[in-house]
């Protein structure tokens, strides 16, 4: 397959275009896309760096030519949507370019002219295809979580590593990772503003989130594809698709994985069979390799108390991080804070940083960093199901896959809800 034109050189021109291919035509797919498109008006090229915050301080800023060329989604009403959605802007994406069905994303990659994929299909499909898009000499845009088992996040670290290589860049949909309030808060804690790190928790206790009713016209296959986030082998579970978010933090903040988990959880408020055979509340604490323990808590129930957001203590102080508003708060000395600061969107600058690293001829490469953050989630989920403490090297090197052999719209069985004491981890 022809390789990207980036590849092929040391620095790329700034005048060169991104060339985008979209796997994952729905709203987060589509999102994406507007995301990098609106990153065409502000790229960096410091000599120190490829970061958003400096494009406050005074770094050269250029406009992108940026270009969407190929879309592709197992369904053929989500290409026609975001086809339509990118038409009102005056793109136009040709019908010999839209590829839809299981092995679309396939026909994706063989177009040569795209060197900058963004994958953003349910969380199930991710290792694969980021697999064959570095293969295939493409740059990626992987939204988070990047697996939902064990193979899966085994996958993604193959194409990690494959990435490094071939110096293919890859950014993932963490993107508190590149929020600047952020990133000046974690540096702060890491530099031992708030002394020793004693303990951690982060939260994502939120409400329902979307569900699609079945129709009489659809066949197993379909329904759940469609109703992804309800069955643990599209989604995951919300520990692993949306609790990622936090855990990813923690790991950012501590500079390791955790390596062992113990929690309990359940299924309590949704039970009815639109909601798939996912849990809806998780609670679990988390031991890192010095001892360190983070709990980490998550929940979708409608009528509960919401809180998300991300605590360190410490010897000297506490940290709390929330979006646009992180403070330290160390003893005896002034408050740091963030409120009101100007972060941007943290969803442009994820491409901002990813086009300008490849241009510096430095990509940069978070898939491991997604890779690990996946399997704190998948451990955390694997004890609560088990009802066991659950390590790392086993959920790592689990032979369980989660999800059909073979893809075809047709019967699927409907997956049980896993009990624990009952349910085992292979």
């Amino acid at each position: 397959m022809a390789e990207s034109p980036f590849v092929r050189t040391a620095h790329a021109a700034a005048d060169d275009p991104i060339r985008i291919g979209l796997i994952g035509c729905g709203g987060r797919g589509t999102g994406a896309v507007l995301d990098a498109l609106g990153a065409g008006t502000k790229v960096v090229y410091p000599s120190s760096g490829y970061h958003t915050e400096d494009v406050a301080s005074g770094a050269k800023i250029t406009r992108q030519n940026i270009e969407v060329v190929a879309l592709c989604d197992v369904f053929r009403d989500k290409i026609n949507r975001c086809r339509e959605q990118l038409r009102q802007l005056g793109i136009t994406v040709p019908e010999a370019l839209c590829f839809d069905g299981f092995d679309g994303y396939k026909r994706l990659l063989a177009v040569p002219e795209i060197n900058y994929v963004i994958q953003a299909t349910s969380p199930h499909f991710r290792p694969m295809h980021v697999k064959a898009a570095i293969e295939a000499g493409k740059h990626v845009f992987m939204e988070k979580p990047g697996a939902v088992d064990g193979p899966g996040v085994r996958t993604l670290l193959e194409a990690h590593e494959m990435a490094r290589q071939k110096k293919l860049g890859i950014a993932a949909g963490t993107q508190r990772r590149h929020r600047p309030s952020y990133r000046e808060a974690v540096r702060r804690i890491q530099e031992g503003e708030i002394g020793d790190v004693t303990f951690l928790r982060c939260y994502w206790n939120g409400g329902v989130i979307w569900v699609i009713e079945r129709t009489a016209e659809m066949s197993d296959m379909e329904w759940q594809l469609r109703n992804w986030n309800y069955f643990v082998w599209g989604s995951g579970d919300h520990i692993v698709e949306q609790h990622v978010h936090n855990l990813d933090v923690m790991n950012w903040v501590v500079g390791a994985h955790p390596i062992k988990a113990t929690g309990l959880g359940g299924r309590q408020a949704r039970r009815h069979p639109i909601h798939g055979n996912i849990y809806d509340h998780f609670a679990v604490e988390y031991e890192y390799p010095s001892g360190l323990r983070m709990f980490g808590q998550c929940r979708q129930m409608d009528g509960c108390e919401g809180r998300v957001g991300e605590y360190v203590h410490g010897t000297g102080g506490v940290a709390q991080l929330h979006d646009g508003n992180n403070i330290l708060q160390p003893k005896g000395k002034p408050v740091w804070r963030t409120r009101g600061a100007d972060d941007g969107s943290p969803y442009q600058a994820e491409h901002q940083n990813l086009i300008a690293s490849i241009r510096a001829g430095n990509p940069i490469n978070e898939a491991k960093n997604l890779a690990e953050s996946t399997l704190t989630g998948i451990m955390g989920r694997e004890s609560v199901y088990t009802g066991q403490t659950v390590e790392w090297e086993q959920v790592l090197n689990s032979t369980l896959r989660l999800g059909p052999a073979t893809y075809a719209m047709g019967a699927l069985p409907f997956p049980e809800v896993p009990q624990p004491g009952k349910y085992k981890l292979a």
